[in-house]
Parts: C-alpha cells; sequence; structure tokens
C-alpha cells in the first residue's frame, strides 16, 4: 500500500508537499494538489487514507433523475438513505452530477479530495465516464438499477425487474391481452436491459410473441408517449406496459388525443407508483418500488461495503397495484 512518502518520490516533491495536497493546504497550487491526489489514487493510497481515517462521510451523486419533491422518483430514496444514516451519525451530501463534472476529474480523485468514505449513485447510465471508473475503484461504492462486475468495492440496489415485468404482462394476459406493447426506459441502462428480457420471456411463458413492431425505448417524460404510442396502435396494440407511472401518464393523454378510452379500448400498466398513479384519471394500475426501503437498502449495502463486507446485490421484492387503467380485453 502506497504512502504518503511514495507518492513523494514518484512525483520527486517533499513529504509536505504531498501531505499538503492530499489535506486541501492553500499554499499549494490548484495543479499541484491535483497531480498529488490523481498519484494518490493511481498508487492505491485512496482506500487506505478513507479507512484511516474513519470517517462516515459519504455522498449520494444524482445524475438525469428528479429528487426535490414527494412526487418524483428520487425523492423517497434518498429520504430512506438519509434516515438510515441519520441513526448512524453518518454525514450524507446530495450532490447533482453532470457530465463536464465527469470530465473534469476521476471518480476516485473526486472522493478522495472531498474525504468521502462511499458514495451512492442514482441515475448514472453506463456510458458516463464514472461507471466505467468503477470498474477499477477502490471506494465502496452502491449503483441503483446498474451493476459492475468483478469489483468487490461496488454493489447494486433495485426491484427486481423479473417479477415487476411478469406481474404485468401475467395480469394482462389474465384479462385476454395479446397484443401486448412495452414502452421500456433509456438504452444503455441495465435495468432496460433487465426489464426487455423479462417482457419477453414471459410473453414466451404465456404462449406468446413478443412483438418487436410493438416494443420502444424512450425517455421518462410524458412527451415520449407522442413519439410511440401511434406505432403501437397502428400494429394493433390492445395493452401499454410503460417503464414509468410518469410515461404511462404520457400514454394516456396520448390514447385519449386518438380517439381511444383507457381502459375501454387499450389498457395501461406504469411502474413505481409514484404519487401521480392514483391521481390520474384513470387511476393507474401499476408495479410498486418501494422507495423508502430502496434508499435503506443502499445504506446497508454501502454500509457492508465500507466495513469490508463485499455483497453483490441487494432486490427488493415488486407488488402489484391493481386500479382502473386495466380491463378484459375489448371484443372485436
Amino acid at each position: 500500500m502506497a504512502t504518503i512518502k511514495d507518492i513523494a518520490d514518484k512525483l520527486g516533491i517533499a513529504v509536505s508537499t504531498v501531505s499538503k495536497g492530499l489535506n486541501g493546504a492553500s499554499d499549494i497550487s490548484h495543479e499541484m494538489r491535483q497531480l498529488v491526489l490523481d498519484t494518490a489514487v493511481e498508487m492505491g493510497y485512496a482506500s487506505k487514507r478513507l479507512k484511516a481515517k474513519g470517517t462516515k462521510k459519504v455522498c449520494i451523486l444524482i445524475e438525469n433523475m428528479d429528487y426535490e419533491n414527494i412526487d418524483q422518483f428520487g425523492y423517497e430514496i434518498i429520504m430512506g438513505f438519509k434516515l438510515s444514516a441519520a441513526r448512524r451519525h453518518w454525514d450524507v451530501s446530495v450532490i447533482p452530477s453532470n457530465l463536464n463534472m465527469q470530465t473534469q476529474e476521476k471518480f476516485d480523485t473526486y472522493m478522495l479530495k472531498n474525504e468521502f468514505s462511499g458514495a451512492f449513485l442514482l441515475g448514472f447510465t453506463l456510458h458516463d465516464d464514472w461507471i466505467k471508473q468503477l470498474h477499477k475503484t477502490s471506494v465502496p461504492t452502491v449503483l441503483l438499477d446498474n451493476y459492475i462486475a468483478g469489483n468487490n468495492h461496488v454493489g447494486y440496489v433495485g426491484t427486481d425487474s423479473h417479477e415487476g415485468i411478469s406481474l404485468a404482462v401475467n395480469h394482462l394476459v389474465g384479462l385476454g391481452h395479446k397484443k401486448i406493447a412495452f414502452l421500456n426506459g433509456s438504452k444503455n441502462s441495465m435495468v432496460s436491459d433487465e426489464r426487455y428480457q423479462a417482457f419477453v420471456s414471459c410473453m414466451h411463458e404465456n404462449g406468446l410473441t413478443a412483438d418487436e413492431n410493438l416494443i420502444e425505448y424512450g425517455y421518462y417524460v410524458p412527451d415520449c408517449a407522442k413519439t410511440h404510442v401511434p406505432t403501437f396502435l397502428h400494429n394493433g396494440a390492445t395493452a401499454i406496459i410503460c417503464a414509468s407511472d410518469v410515461m404511462a401518464s404520457g400514454v394516456i393523454s396520448e390514447v385519449t388525443k386518438h380517439g381511444l378510452k383507457v381502459p375501454d379500448d387499450i389498457s395501461v400498466i406504469g411502474y413505481d407508483d409514484l404519487p401521480i398513479a392514483s391521481q390520474l384519471n384513470p387511476p393507474l394500475t401499476t408495479i410498486r418500488q418501494d422507495r423508502i426501503d430502496l434508499g435503506k437498502s443502499a445504506f446497508l449495502l454501502l454500509d457492508g461495503l465500507i466495513n469490508d463486507v463485499t455483497i453483490s446485490k441487494l432486490l427488493l421484492r415488486a407488488k402489484f397495484i391493481e386500479r382502473q387503467s386495466t380491463k378484459a380485453v375489448k371484443k372485436a
């Protein structure tokens, strides 16, 4: 394990300069501090320093996800994490992330520089620079709905996607639907891939074929329905499963614009059970993810990783919530 002297020897500078760089002293240049931090990470100093410090200062890094009020997906996840952290007197910082932030600094360097012992990442995609860097990180890190294989410092928390999609498909098949469309989440996401595989598999298990003309990817916003619902209707869909309640709200609006009724003509199922689900017209049948429990599970997983417990995954059970947006298929 690298020491401060090892870093100093590698850079050809004084030990005191390395110490100042690691501790954020104001009397060295920004460039020198960045060089010290990057070199410390490369030499494996980060993990040693964070453990030796014994602090429980952690961060929730969030990207591409709304979280500022209870109607938004990330809100209760963060609250669940912070509730558990408060009982253990952890210091939690919620930090919005973006691509510029990731290109300016490596993940491990950012964590070392800000003295974080671990991180919980929300809303990141497999394309993100920091996600790619997690294959080699030594910083305890928890991901929501993404998985990094082969690194004992990184774990994954989520809701069982196969169970959730199966509950939705089985419900619709039980109502006589055969032409079932699936409006999935964004591409380049592990959870979207899992849900796609679950949809295809469950359709097959019910003796049905998953028609690729009835499967599309979209962003988690209502407007994505405008692009895909006309295609679904043209190809004869009698039901639409959506990757989020927000997407489902857009689907209901778009179906109505085409002169059809939910659920009389088209059944719609959402995912998440956000507060908006019960307020839609008609109230939305959906798959519930317990977001408070997701946050609590993320805390438990991060606590384990910080204490060298190499947990790979924590999956919560999905729950089917039946409301008024689904109905037996309309007779021809």
